[in-house]
């Protein structure tokens, strides 16, 4: 029996590195195994991974060394970032640097990378559209990554860029579902007025990069975006509406007073709508969603993944 390809997941207890590394595992006669990359193999969710099969392995993003240990003798890697644990895309540029040439030097055959675009293609700094972040951003939590694409290439590792999308995962993980309003009704919240943006599960962006490893050298040196539907968030409250049996409406929030609404990330966030919302087609249109279904049959609507998720998302009854 040949042996497996090992693929080094980064991030593998997080959202993303967690939905890659089950999608491997869910498939024990796919060819591929999985070398979970984590800082705390003790942890709870990495235990987890281990008792479905993963190799632990530690190691840390800002410590090029450990990277090239952990990477060593895997045929790919999956690599993402997380803005949200420090705030800062200059770290992030920095950690993208280092997974880059850590797999060039342990001699990854595939890299996906796991990104989103640099807003300031769109919308430069001295448009006044929107607030500039930090000095140098409009998004920055696109931007450094949009940034970091040039280092894959720089660097030389054969790398696939992808694309990723809003996750149904957030009404539940950053508390982005529906609130009771005074009278005890529900309310969604979302600043994207009547437009459209792509959404996707967060175990079908796993699915989707398992599938791209699994294509072999058919999207190195591409850009592939996904999505699982793209909704407006009328259409997101309807769904709410339909799974709960009780009505959710709409609530269509302004850019600046959700930019003003003072918990970390507010500005970022708002700005990140409205990119969104001004560019609907170009984002959307970089995010098709029967293309996403070829690479990942499985692919669920919101409407299934409500179903199976509903039950954590609804508030309790005034």
């Amino acid at each position: 029996m040949p042996e497996k390809k090992v693929i080094a997941v980064i991030g593998a207890t997080g959202a993303q590195g967690g939905g890659v590394a089950r999608a491997i595992l869910d498939d024990q006669g796919g060819g591929f195994s999985v070398r979970a990359i984590t800082r705390d193999k003790t942890s709870e969710k990495a235990q987890v991974l281990a008792g479905m099969g993963a190799e632990l392995v530690e190691a840390d993003m800002n410590d090029t060394a450990s990277l090239e240990r952990a990477f060593s003798g895997s045929y790919g890697a999956f690599c993402v970032t997380n803005f949200w644990e420090t705030f800062s895309p200059e770290g992030e540029k920095a950690q993208a640097r280092n997974l880059a040439e850590a797999a060039k030097a342990a001699g990854v055959q595939h890299v996906i990378w796991s990104t989103l675009e640099d807003t300031r293609r769109w919308i430069p700094l001295e448009d006044d559209r929107m607030p500039t972040l930090m000095g140098n951003y409009k998004v920055p939590h696109f931007d450094g990554k949009g940034e970091a694409d040039a280092v894959f290439q720089e660097v030389g590792v054969p790398t696939t860029n992808l694309l990723t999308a809003f996750y149904y995962d957030n009404l539940v993980t950053l508390g982005m579902g529906p609130h009771r309003g005074e009278d005890g009704s529900l309310v969604f919240d979302l600043p994207m007025g009547e437009k459209k943006m792509p959404a996707i599960a967060a175990e079908d962006i796993g699915r989707s990069a398992y599938a791209i490893f699994q294509a072999g050298d058919e999207y190195i040196g591409k850009t592939i975006g996904i999505a699982g539907e793209h909704l407006s968030g009328q259409a997101m409250a309807d769904a709410m509406s339909a799974a709960f049996g009780e009505a959710v409406s709409y609530n269509a929030v302004p850019f600046d007073v959700y930019r003003g609404l003072g918990f970390p990330g507010a500005d970022d966030l708002g700005n990140m709508f409205q990119f969104k919302h001004d560019f609907e087609d170009y984002f959307c249109g970089a995010r098709p969603i029967e293309a996403t279904r070829a690479l990942n049959p499985k692919l669920e609507t919101f409407a299934s993944w409500l179903e199976g998720n509903k039950d954590r998302i609804l508030p309790d009854p005034a």
